[in-house]
């Protein structure tokens, strides 16, 4: 009996252990799993958008986890893992497809000093004599270049690094540094560079964005990406890239036997290529490198993201090879954030459009990845006191995603005496109406609804394209009709025609051409559906999507003021809080008399007659649109899809119900068919809302 026991427990002990080890591959299964979409998903903001959400640091430790669980667990490894392949896909928005020679693969990054080291002493053992050379890395965008007979003919992007990449010739023939004839006409040589825009330029594309009224972009390695995919190479000739050569290849013609021999060869040619690159024999050679170019990178007119370090010999790194994602005979260093210390000389707040107000620190000027940087966002009264911020204090400040400053922390051992805490006023900084904190979260608001610093905000997003859409009503002419007294809520925008001459003899928005364009813009906006009026009055909640909701069930705008939380709450798109905050703003006397004076100035409170008859054909469908269509823009088939009810996403997915393409569909159509979801033309569209 004891014997039998012993063995049925023995293999009762045996099962758990099974089901504790099916429990962990399960958990790693599932990790390896989140870790691959996240990655994926960060692949296709940087690669495909040029607008990335995380910084460079950020992903490279995703990627290296991932490394690392598949590393353990070898059998979970699959083909299609974001670290077998190359991030990018091949777009056709930019241009025609090309085939490309030569893969152009990214390179094996690594984080610390003993992942430098391994790299080369393993190298060194198996061949003692080799030299490395030490680069930086520039933060741009890959790209190829073909000459034939010395003749530039064709530039190309990484695309997915593989197969394919964006013809962008025109484009690049724009850049200074792409030479158009090389000196010495080889028969055939393939480059590779790095364009990438230089600190100067960048500052020069925003201002004139910011100037216009438009989005600035986020860094220098978004704006270089955007601009080289640009259809109007014009563009890419004003806003003045930067291109360096950095690699070979391809040649037919002539030979050589180092990489550093090919960068003489290239510059020769009247190339740029990388600047001050160090030949290493060692791996404190290597290291010394890294580290200099680490130190020196904030006085460079330029951004850097790593260094890199290569085998010097040609044909040692034909015997070295590649994986399918990165070559054996290169890795790149990629540098932690870089932080610095600074000392807080004043806490400013902003008013934004929803009375939110915003703390921000001021301090001493520092230069964090290649930009000047002075102030950096607080957030809220609960971040000041969770870092103990204090005037004066020495604090230590990065930039998250290597773009935006924040305040990591503070040292408290640098701390003057006589600081005291900091606590936000309870009075507004702009027009001292009382303020009330946010129920929901750590807001600070301004309370008075006629507060000149949300009246800027608010007056913005009216004018905006997705609301009225009053074409050149940019920020600089808002902020000075404000100051000069012309607009005191939005409905003023409808009575500055009775101050044409004034404006034009004060020059606020120009000449008589420039004034009596946007009078004119203005004065067109009145014809505007309702569904735009309603989007531009900024009530909480309600995005362009909701307004469209509402006025299909309320024919006018005197309709929708009528309108009580019971009725709204049952409408789509609209939930608790949308419902109570439309109530509230058709019940502020201050917002009555608004309405009574775009209404007297004629401007339109009642849905168009064919929009308010339509049939909801498309309710419950979602819609991507990709390309170019024949007849239409985008924005004009969004438009249509949600007057009859159907939704617009700009990503492709499972609850995708079809996908408009036009031509030059890029990679949306390709995950269409991937999913197996309907591709629909133009034609198609019309034809199924006619039927």
């Amino acid at each position: 009996m004891d014997l039998d026991k012993n063995i049925i427990d023995k293999k009762s002990d045996d099962l758990k252990i099974d089901d504790e080890k099916t429990d962990k591959i399960n958990d790693i299964k599932k990790q390896i799993e989140d870790l691959r979409k996240q990655i994926e998903y960060h692949n296709d903001r940087y690669y495909n958008q040029d607008n990335p959400e995380i910084s460079d640091y950020e992903y490279d430790q995703l990627l290296l986890k991932l490394r690392q669980l598949e590393q353990e667990y070898p059998e979970l490894l699959t083909p299609d893992s974001p670290t077998q392949k190359v991030g990018g896909v091949a777009k056709r928005e930019a241009g025609v497809l090309v085939k490309h020679n030569v893969p152009m693969l990214s390179l094996q990054d690594v984080f610390s000093k003993e992942e430098v080291y391994n790299f080369v002493n393993k190298i060194l053992a198996e061949r003692p004599d080799t030299e490395f050379v030490v680069e930086k890395k520039i933060d741009g965008l890959s790209v190829c270049l073909r000459y034939v007979d010395g003749q530039l003919t064709t530039g190309i992007t990484r695309g997915d690094g593989v197969t394919y990449g964006e013809d962008v010739t025109d484009n690049i023939k724009m850049i200074k540094d792409a030479k158009r004839k090389l000196k010495e006409p080889v028969p055939y040589v393939e480059i590779r560079g790095e364009v990438y825009m230089g600190t100067d330029a960048f500052n020069e594309v925003n201002e004139r964005l910011e100037a216009a009224g438009k989005k600035i972009f986020a860094n220098p390695r978004n704006c270089a990406a955007g601009t080289l995919r640009q259809l109007d190479p014009k563009i890419v000739k004003e806003r003045k890239l930067s291109l360096f050569a950095f690699n070979i290849q391809e040649v037919r013609g002539k030979t050589f036997t180092k990489h550093s021999e090919t960068l003489e060869w290239l510059r020769a040619q009247g190339l740029k290529v990388i600047e001050d690159y160090r030949r290493c024999r060692t791996a404190d050679e290597v290291w010394d490198a890294i580290v200099e170019i680490g130190e020196n990178r904030g006085n460079l007119s330029y951004d850097i993201d790593g260094a890199v370090v290569k085998v010097d010999d040609l044909a040692y790194r034909e015997v070295l090879g590649a994986t399918a994602k990165t070559p054996r005979w290169a890795v790149a260093y990629k540098y932690p954030p870089e932080e610095k210390e600074t000392v807080v000389r004043e806490i400013r707040l902003t008013v934004g459009r929803t009375g939110r107000i915003t703390p921000t620190a001021i301090f001493d000027p520092i230069r964090l990845c290649g930009t000047n940087v002075e102030r950096a966002t607080l957030h809220n009264q609960d971040r000041i006191d969770e870092l103990d911020l204090r005037i004066g204090d020495t604090i230590v400040v990065r930039k998250a995603g290597e773009i935006i400053p924040e305040v990591l922390s503070v040292v408290k051992e640098k701390r003057p005496e006589g600081t005291v805490a900091y606590q936000i006023p309870n009075i507004c900084p702009s027009c001292n109406g009382p303020t009330s904190r946010d129920d929901s979260n750590a807001d600070i608001k301004c309370t008075n609804p006629n507060c000149p610093a949300q009246l800027l905000h608010h007056i913005l997003n009216f004018v905006a394209r997705t609301a009225m859409d009053i074409k050149g009503f940019g920020e600089a002419y808002v902020d000075a009709l404000i100051n000069e007294g012309y607009l005191k809520d939005i409905s003023d925008i409808y009575y500055l025609k009775n101050y044409r001459d004034e404006l034009i003899e004060k020059g606020i928005i120009g000449k008589v051409k420039n004034t009596d364009k946007l009078l004119k813009a203005i004065e067109d906006s009145k014809n505007n559906n309702i569904d735009r009026l309603i989007t531009g009055f900024g009530i909480r909640n309600i995005g362009r999507q909701a307004a469209v909701e509402l006025m299909k069930h309320y024919k006018s705008i005197t309709k929708l003021m009528n309108a009580s939380y019971e009725e709204l709450i049952t409408i789509n798109d609209v939930g608790d809080i949308s419902a109570r905050a439309i109530v509230d703003y058709f019940n502020d006397p201050q917002n009555i008399k608004i309405l009574e004076k775009l209404k007297n100035a004629g401007v339109n409170f009642e849905a168009n007659d064919e929009d308010a008859t339509v049939e909801a054909k498309l309710e419950g469908l979602t819609f991507v649109i990709t390309g170019t269509l024949p007849s239409m823009g985008r924005s004009e088939m969004e438009e249509l899809i949600k007057k009859y009810g159907g939704k617009v996403s700009g990503s492709v997915s499972k609850k995708t119900t079809y996908v408009i393409a036009g031509e030059n569909a890029g990679s949306k159509l390709t995950k269409a068919t991937e999913l197996n979801i309907p591709i629909l033309s133009q034609e198609d569209v019309i034809n199924m809302l006619e039927n």
